[in-house]
């Protein structure tokens, strides 16, 4: 079986494993990075809806050393976003070894390094790959999640995770309940009943929502100003731009939005215009599920039902670090998330990173890139620096 030594190994192609890659590339730090798809960020290319943009303006997504074109608009739409990537791969040099999926990865005892077994997907053929350094790049998003709800086994209409969901061109008048209030759950929402389907969504949790530019406007407050003096404008420019969401089955949370997102990495809602359409009743708003009946019909926690010709679970994603990687203990706990909270979650023990688990998005990523690059590189300069003297 073949064996391939390099530094660093970095699993997953994803803007955390990218980014990663172009930092240590600017240091001339040799390394690889690995990907099960055929394609980088894959989760944007493949299994993202056609409107989707980036919530937050570009001036906080770009990825370190290459700030986005002048000409890109702030809100970076879904297209001009894979673009840059591209950019990105190319300005950099990243070598990205694609369809290859890790099987394992774990210290070998005989000389401390991070032995890969791989499966090359291209060829067929089984790699190992030896490196001093493992950057876990595969992010928080590496799997569906879709909720276990009683009676969905036997649910007789259309369900798919939203990472299936493209637009509503298909769901023209029918009755279609997307489950989930966070961003892609009231994107999605807003789109089916654009697109003129009869459009619900179930909301189980009390929710900030803003306007794109409120957040942006608030990022900005946050380099000059306490997060409890920018969330108390936030909430009272929700309120202001909203008025009482109460009688319409949405409720904020007393916390304000962005220490909830520092606390625990809750990202408020950015409202691209449901909120409108659930005050016109375009939008229909439930509570959480209780079961699927027989057919179609969903019941739920309030004792209401309502038949859908559609599910769309807009529940998120999860990790899939524990399937793979065996010796997680340096970093990872049970949840296949790092053990230590920001900012300390980028490092573990024997030479292991993680970058993309911060629940901070892309700056979030362009935070750990930077931090790991110059560890190793510090590391690695350390080394040479007591063999010369």
């Amino acid at each position: 079986m073949q064996i391939i030594e390099v530094p660093v190994v970095i699993v997953g192609a994803g803007p955390a494993g990218i980014a990663t890659a172009g930092c240590l590339n600017k240091l001339r730090i040799s390394n690889i990075v690995l990907e099960r798809d055929d394609c980088p960020v894959s989760l944007w290319r493949k299994r993202a809806y056609d409107r989707l943009k980036l919530h937050l303006g570009k001036d906080f997504c770009s990825l370190p050393h290459y700030p986005f074109p002048s000409d890109f608009p702030n809100f970076v739409p879904r297209v001009d976003f894979l673009r840059y990537i591209d950019s990105y791969i190319a300005h950099f040099n990243i070598a990205i070894n694609y369809n290859c999926s890790v099987d394992s990865a774990l210290i070998d005892q005989s000389n401390g390094k991070w032995r890969l077994l791989v499966t090359n997907n291209s060829s067929g053929a089984d790699e190992i790959y030896e490196a001093e350094f493992l950057v876990v790049a595969s992010g928080e998003n590496s799997e569906e999640y879709i909720p276990n709800i009683k009676g969905l086994e036997s649910y007789q209409g259309e369900s798919m995770h939203c990472s299936k969901y493209l637009n509503g061109r298909e769901m023209y008048k029918k009755n279609v309940l997307v489950v989930g209030c966070g961003n892609s759950g009231m994107e999605i929402a807003y789109d089916l009943s654009t697109w003129g389907a009869y459009t619900s969504i179930v909301v189980r949790s009390q929710v900030h929502y803003f306007t794109k530019e409120m957040v942006y406007a608030g990022m900005l407050m946050l380099k000059h100003f306490m997060v409890d003096k920018v969330d108390k404008m936030m909430v009272l420019m929700s309120k202001l731009k909203y008025g009482n969401m109460f009688k319409y089955g949405l409720t904020r949370p007393k916390e304000g939005p962005f220490a909830l997102k520092i606390k625990g990495g809750t990202t408020p809602t950015i409202d691209v215009g449901c909120i409108e359409k659930i005050k016109k009743g375009k939008v229909k708003v439930y509570p959480g599920i209780s079961s699927i009946k027989e057919g179609k019909v969903v019941k739920f926690v309030d004792g209401q039902h309502a038949h859908f010709d559609a599910i769309i679970f807009a529940t998120g994603y999860k990790t899939n670090v524990l399937k793979w990687l065996k010796d997680y203990k340096n970093l990872f706990n049970e949840n296949g998330m790092p053990k230590p909270s920001y900012p300390n979650h980028w490092k573990g023990e024997h030479g292991i990173y993680s970058a993309g688990f911060s629940k901070r998005g892309l700056e979030g990523i362009s935070f750990d890139a930077k931090k790991i690059a110059n560890d190793i590189n510090f590391t690695l300069t350390s080394r040479v620096n007591q063999i010369t003297s």
